[in-house]
């Protein structure tokens, strides 16, 4: 689901400025721009704070998780900020968001129930078109993940390892980008397929890609039948009515 001007321009554009500031490069010297991707960690400045708490968000999450079924954030995670670059960085495998590190593991793992994650979120803070590096997405990828996440059980696996697996199974996914202005924000299946890729446009792409966190398990059998959409796409994966 995108959803425009969820977060307001001026709120968006405040971000915008925080972030050029964490990057220590100068918005008006490309030359400066050394590295392709700056990845910065979890921050909760006002801005970010408003963004993510935005009305027509906490609306959006009671429909698609489940109202009572989800943490408030205060924060929106970590940022992977893209600038054009000739080299292309490492990072722009087909792959869903792990969630859960389990004791000496070194990747994140996913699992059945999509355990510490209801929604992948991204929030555009830039203009991005498709020239600008924007996140790649295979539309419905999210229906063919619960099928291979079945046999590894309540433990799941780790991205490093559901990767290529989930390469294959969704490459007969139409494309689509993930394009809008500043304060659009995505709101994705937690098993939607994506992928980032290397950017050759002119201007970098500032975005924040931050888990909602369920404040419950997910459920993939309620008595009451009062599945959320999130769990509806889940059990249709499987093939449950």
């Amino acid at each position: 689901m995108k959803i425009e001007g969820a977060v307001p321009a001026d709120v968006a554009e405040a971000g915008a400025r925080l972030l050029w500031r964490e990057t220590g490069y100068d918005p008006h010297n490309p030359g400066t721009w050394q590295e392709p991707v700056v990845r910065l960690g979890d921050m909760a400045q006002g801005p970010f704070d408003a963004a993510v708490n935005s009305p027509v968000l906490h609306e959006a999450f009671d429909l698609l998780v489940g109202a009572g079924r989800w943490v408030p954030r205060h924060s929106l995670g970590g940022f992977p900020l893209r600038f054009p670059h000739p080299e292309e960085p490492d990072d722009a495998g087909w792959h869903i968001e792990g969630s859960y590190l389990p004791e000496g593991e070194r990747w994140y793992f996913a699992n059945l129930r999509s355990r510490d994650r209801a929604l992948l979120m991204l929030f555009l803070f830039s203009e991005v078109t498709e020239a600008d590096a924007p996140t790649r997405i295979r539309v419905g990828s999210h229906l063919d993940v619960p099928a291979l996440l079945t046999p590894y059980g309540e433990a799941g696996a780790s991205i490093l390892e559901l990767g290529p697996l989930l390469d294959r199974a969704t490459e007969h996914r139409p494309l689509a980008h993930a394009t809008g202005g500043p304060g659009d924000v995505y709101l994705c299946h937690p098993f939607l397929v994506h992928a980032a890729q290397p950017h050759h446009g002119t201007r970098p792409r500032f975005m924040a890609q931050p888990p909602l966190i369920p404040a419950v398990p997910c459920a993939l059998e309620r008595a009451d039948g009062a599945y959320s959409p999130v769990e509806t796409a889940i059990r249709r994966g499987l093939g449950r009515p």
